[in-house]
């Protein structure tokens, strides 16, 4: 009997962080972190590990999208999806009943994401690889043939991905033995929660240079004063050579985003993040003409490539950041790092939420050693919580991340975590979470 995909399961789990205010932020004030965790399990005994992140609330309904997707690709032949990853991902995403919700956006396209990178997670682990290097190794062929370019080829053709990665094969061995030896930035966001006292952040910041960290980020956008004395504060602690940057959190309009960045601009902010809403492409371009030289950065509620595609050809981010499961996982984030390339804007992706660190390095990681062949501006956010669930956490040494040697995408977390903050019925959601979290 040839080997199936036998289940989909799908958990939701959940971490009380509104406790202590971390991921706190002007239009997140009390989130919870959580994950719609998956694991595909096929026939034969193999296991392959996921999620989708969100912030409480609606986790549920996250979860309920994973289980409608579960019948597509149970009783599929586990050799042909993981020969075809591009085929699996498109039979996900092209469901005519199921993509009726998005298409390509939400909750149904981030369930999408959470199986897809569990099946990347199965093949890098029956391959013996992470998955930054499974990608890294892949022919130029292989890798566009993942792509789904029907709506991308006025902005970025087949060949085109074709000669980009060509470009890089000759240096791959040479930055893959770097990356190994070295490892890539970081920035750290874990001074800047909006919830934060000043004496935390201070203490933060003042630690994350001692480490090594030559960026940090604050979050901003909930009061102009308030925000004026943080940056005031952070630019006194880190000094003039260290890179602050900025997150709104879609906290404003066009208009007030200009408006409320100029007295920030006295303290050198490098990006100011998600300035308005996601969707609007030509507000995110009107606010870069006004507000240069600082940059413009978003992505991570970027729906799909589409709007990646969009943003760039508009010249309206300087910044690219993608998620590891906003969109549909590991295999559209490919054509994502594709359009980043032709259009030359640096990818630093959206990270530190549950999970998303361990497997956005990966992406980061193939874009250096695959595609773009270069570190330059480039850096992986990196948040200090909830890494202790994983079975194989992010590691971080002088604010560089190093590169991964364990097989998978670092999704896996230990089954004591799940049981314990599974939602509703994990003991810490059976009492008081302030007791036990």
């Amino acid at each position: 009997m040839a080997e199936v995909i036998s289940a989909i399961d799908a958990v939701d789990v959940r971490f009380p962080t509104s406790l202590s205010l971390d991921g706190s932020d002007a239009m997140n004030p009390e989130p919870d972190y959580s994950a719609a965790y998956v694991t595909i399990r096929t026939s034969d005994g193999d296991e392959g590990y996921g999620l989708a992140f969100t912030v409480g609330r609606g986790n549920d309904v996250e979860v309920a999208a994973v289980r409608a997707l579960v019948p597509l690709v149970v009783g599929m032949p586990v050799a042909d999806a993981l020969a075809d990853l591009g085929a699996f991902s498109r039979r996900l995403t092209g469901d005519s009943q199921l993509r009726w919700l998005g298409p390509d956006k939400g909750a149904i396209h981030m369930a999408a994401a959470a199986i897809v990178n569990a099946a990347w997670d199965l093949r890098a682990r029956r391959e013996g690889k992470p998955v930054w290097r499974l990608l890294a190794e892949m022919a130029p062929e292989e890798l566009v043939d993942l792509v789904d370019f029907r709506y991308l080829q006025d902005a970025l053709t087949r060949d085109e991905a074709l000669d980009i990665l060509r470009r890089a094969e000759p240096g791959r061995a040479a930055r893959q033995a770097e990356l190994l030896e070295s490892g890539f930035p970081a920035y750290t966001t874990t001074p800047g929660w909006l919830g934060y006292s000043p004496e935390k952040l201070a203490a933060l910041a003042r630690e994350a240079v001692e480490d090594g960290f030559t960026q940090i980020k604050l979050k901003v956008g909930a009061d102009l004063a308030e925000d004026v004395r943080r940056m005031r504060l952070a630019r006194d602690v880190v000094g003039p050579d260290i890179r602050i940057a900025i997150d709104a959190n879609q906290a404003w309009g066009v208009g007030q985003a200009i408006e409320w960045l100029r007295p920030l601009a006295e303290f050198d902010p490098y990006w100011i993040e998600e300035p308005t809403s996601p969707d609007d492409v030509l507000g995110h371009a009107a606010i870069r003409r006004a507000v240069a030289p600082i940059k413009v950065a978003t992505g991570e509620h970027t729906h799909n490539a589409v709007m990646f595609k969009q943003l760039l050809q508009a010249e309206a981010i300087d910044i690219l950041q993608l998620d590891a499961s906003r969109v549909a996982g590991v295999t559209e984030n490919i054509a994502i790092l594709l359009l980043a390339a032709k259009f030359g804007v640096p990818v630093c992706p959206h990270a530190g939420g549950v999970g998303l660190c361990e497997m956005v390095q990966h992406l980061s990681m193939f874009d250096f050693v695959a595609v773009s062949g270069t570190q330059a501006d480039r850096v992986i956010e990196y948040v200090d919580h909830l890494h202790e669930h994983f079975v194989d956490p992010v590691r971080i040494e002088r604010g560089r991340y190093l590169a991964p040697r364990e097989p998978g995408l670092g999704a896996r977390l230990h089954a004591e975590s799940v049981a314990r903050y599974r939602f509703p019925d994990g003991p810490v959601w059976q009492r008081d979470p302030a007791v036990v979290a």
